[in-house]
């Protein structure tokens, strides 16, 4: 009697990818806090610590405004908010959470389309901050400036997690490789009629431990890698999956930038 072959059964590796990939698609990305990666990813910080000085400029000002929050964690980290403290997000499930971990704290939540016009009088706020925004609209952040006011901000750099992205997507053109430049936001702000007070970049190692944190990374950033999801990308993420379990963690590199810029006039009441 002859008889074909038995199937053969999943490795150990596949079993271990399979699991890896379900979990990760499977958790919630919602809001900007990054903890499901505690043990799977590790990032280097930027040296001047974004959010500790955050905090301290808004412990002093008198009305504050955080564009593009997120689902709010930044903001609500600092121990003291302005007594006028506002948010802005376009995003509706962001929205959500943003209010309601920022309700409580007494700051307001709006929706809004992360496009000019803001949605606040001239001069309104004597801080401005904002965390990792997609776009900075200049102009509009100068209006609602109030004399003297400071924007306070922290920016992803040109290139960031590019090895990953280009892992997926091969090799980028230039237009592609996008135009986040700290010096270039600079000259914008001042264009604006703002006067840059501190301008710093950094560019820090990122470790992916597992391919879930990938997976996870990918779906939660989804501007990195446009339509990702595990099924369109299924042989590159077994491939980088089979790579880290023979070579390590995949290291890439992230941009980061700091820009702080006063409006003329007035008393800054941001510390320095």
């Amino acid at each position: 009697m002859t008889g074909s072959s038995a199937p053969s059964l999943p490795s150990a590796s596949d079993a271990r990818f399979d699991a890896l990939v379900e979990e990760a698609g499977a958790v919630s990305v919602e809001g900007w806090d990054f903890s499901w990666l505690d043990g799977r990813a590790t990032e280097q910080r930027p040296s001047w610590g974004y959010a500790r000085a955050m905090a301290g400029r808004l412990a002093e000002a008198r009305a504050a405004l955080d564009i593009q929050t997120g689902g709010g964690e930044v903001l609500a980290s600092a121990p003291v908010l302005a007594p006028l403290t506002v948010a802005t997000e376009s995003w509706p499930p962001n929205v959500a959470r943003a209010t309601a971990l920022l309700h409580p704290r007494g700051a307001a939540v709006v929706a809004d389309p992360d496009e000019p016009p803001l949605p606040f009088a001239d001069g309104a706020f004597d801080l401005v901050v904002s965390r990792h925004p997609v776009t900075t609209w200049w102009e509009e952040i100068a209006r609602v400036l109030a004399p003297g006011g400071t924007y306070f901000s922290q920016q992803v750099g040109r290139e960031s997690v590019f090895e990953l992205v280009e892992y997926f997507l091969g090799p980028r053109s230039a237009a592609e490789r996008g135009a986040r430049d700290p010096r270039q936001a600079a000259d914008d702000a001042e264009a604006a009629g703002l006067e840059v007070a501190d301008l710093r970049a950094e560019r820090l190692r990122i470790e992916f431990l597992d391919i879930g944190a990938v997976v996870y990374f990918l779906r939660k950033v989804i501007w990195m890698v446009p339509g990702f999801t595990v099924g369109a990308y299924l042989p590159q993420l077994r491939s980088l999956h089979r790579k880290m379990e023979e070579e390590g963690p995949f290291v890439a590199h992230s941009a980061r930038f700091l820009i702080e810029a006063c409006k003329p006039g007035g008393t800054s009441t941001s510390p320095r």
